[in-house]
């Protein structure tokens, strides 16, 4: 199984990724942008990845916007642990009709939160997370038009504006869907 145990902060994409990756994981994030472009949301992604997470495992959603506090999360669980928290990235991408999609906005926002976890030292990247957090950097100054013009923005209720509107709609705090219990 390909699952970049080796690594402390991994990437991989939808259900069948977060498998790949979390089973060994302190923290899962879900990294999701927009949720009117499938069937099903990241929200959904995260609440079966925490119906299914062992009892030292905390999940969260991330977006662009909470990138950092996601970050600083993290860090003050490794802080607790006393040791390297090992973190499994998850775009949540699209479900459509025909299948899986990968969604462009769901690896940026995936990058954003591997930019701020290196940003605080946690920085112990799988090549695949370091290809997801080098197209963040390398876009970042671009990721709200690459949002509107993609094909999520296209398939969404309310076309480009509609995901403008949800972008700059996002907290700057990411959701904590399951704390990690160290008594476990």
């Amino acid at each position: 199984m390909h699952d970049q145990q080796r690594y402390q902060v991994r990437f991989d994409w939808g259900e069948a990724g977060a498998r790949r990756i979390a089973r060994t994981a302190h923290v899962v994030v879900v990294a999701d942008e927009l949720d009117s472009h499938g069937r099903a949301s990241g929200a959904q992604l995260a609440a079966a990845i925490a119906e299914t997470a062992g009892e030292r495992q905390a999940v969260l959603c991330a977006t662009e916007a909470s990138s950092v506090d996601a970050a600083a999360w993290i860090l003050r669980l490794q802080e607790s642990l006393g040791d390297r928290a090992v973190v499994a990235v998850v775009a949540a991408g699209s479900l459509d009709d025909d299948g899986f999609r990968a969604a462009v906005e769901d690896q940026f926002a995936a990058g954003a939160v591997i930019d701020a976890l290196a940003e605080v030292g946690i920085d112990f990247a799988s090549p695949e997370a370091a290809a997801a957090c080098a197209g963040f950097v390398g876009l970042r100054r671009a990721t709200g038009h690459l949002l509107t013009a993609s094909v999520s923005a296209e398939r969404g209720e309310r076309g480009a504006a509609g995901a403008r509107e949800q972008r700059l709609g996002h907290p700057a705090v990411c959701a904590v869907l399951r704390e990690f219990s160290a008594s476990a």
